[in-house]
């Protein structure tokens, strides 16, 4: 009876540091934050319905090609992602999966004003004006040729995109993935030489001190960082990085909940390959637990009876 007694303290305070201390600990250190909630209320919808046809014709007289690439149309980048980097201070995203990840609402606020739809305003201003432009139409009905765009980019989109693909287009530019060979200036080839080795650094290097120059720091290789951070807080901080980190120069990039989500699947594919398995094997290692605990009392009522 004492040994029970004795397992159930045990159990209590197991308990109260797992349902208390810790959520009060985790409270402590990370404060709170709404919930991702993906409808980005902040942006005025434009309530105009897109053409695609004309939509290609403004894409294409904007003169958006000059810095970003629309590969599945045929339309290259304009430079490697070293140059655009040094231009630019990353290498502008390619338009062809853009249509499928970003929200329309999103979609439509960045093109008409890049700095403010990103939540970057506090780091861009007169002074130093964002790399991307705002845009003001090309004669027309702003809001209607801005619909257009829009509509012309859902219209090139692709029904699928694989949650690597999502990353890199969303992610990619700025995080490196070196767990699965993803870097910011692309995957890392096969090298037959030392020179192959060395050139290929040292363009990742000019592109992080770029890059660092223009978020202020580098941005962290994100191969682990679904185990130090997890699922929710990931998602949360995609969602809108200033609702969690405030001043930070992560941009808000508008992916919609879907996209968003195989992004995250994606990191927990790299950095957290056994999740499933480790899942499925807890309820077993209770398991053995309990029948061990059972046989071990078992064993101790036999000992003790023979000594009484």
């Amino acid at each position: 009876m004492r040994e029970l007694k004795i397992l159930g303290v045990v159990i209590l305070f197991t308990l109260i540091t797992y349902w208390g201390v810790e959520p009060f600990a985790h409270s402590q250190m990370h404060a709170h934050h709404e919930p991702a909630t993906f409808k980005y209320e902040d942006i005025t919808p434009l309530g105009k319905k897109g053409n695609p046809q004309r939509g290609a014709e403004i894409f294409a007289n904007a003169g958006c090609t000059g810095c970003h690439s629309v590969k599945s149309q045929n339309l290259p980048a304009p430079m490697d992602p070293v140059a655009a980097s040094a231009s630019y201070g990353v290498n502008p995203p390619d338009l062809s999966d853009a249509g499928a990840l970003y929200d329309p609402k999103y979609l439509a606020a960045v093109i008409k004003n890049p700095a403010h739809a990103m939540k970057l305003d506090h780091k861009f201003n007169e002074n130093r004006p964002f790399p991307m432009p705002n845009f003001y139409g090309v004669g027309g009905d702003l809001d209607q040729e801005v619909a257009d765009i829009v509509a012309y980019l859902q219209s090139i989109a692709p029904k699928e995109v694989e949650p690597k693909e999502a990353f890199v287009n969303a992610c990619g530019r700025c995080h490196d993935m070196k767990y699965d060979n993803w870097y910011v200036i692309g995957p890392k080839p096969k090298m037959d030489t030392e020179l192959e080795e060395a050139q290929f650094n040292l363009k990742h290097a000019e592109y992080q001190e770029n890059l660092k120059k223009y978020l202020g720091t580098n941005p962290p290789d994100l191969s682990m960082y679904i185990r130090s951070r997890g699922h929710e807080y990931i998602r949360d901080f995609i969602e809108d990085p200033q609702k969690i980190l405030h001043g930070t120069a992560m941009p808000r990039v508008g992916l919609t909940e879907e996209a968003t989500e195989k992004v995250v699947t994606y990191m927990e594919n790299v950095g957290d390959r056994k999740k499933e398995k480790r899942e499925s094997l807890g309820p077993l290692v209770l398991l053995y637990f309990i029948i061990f605990a059972l046989l071990a009392y078992a064993w101790k009522q036999k000992v003790w009876r023979d000594v009484h």
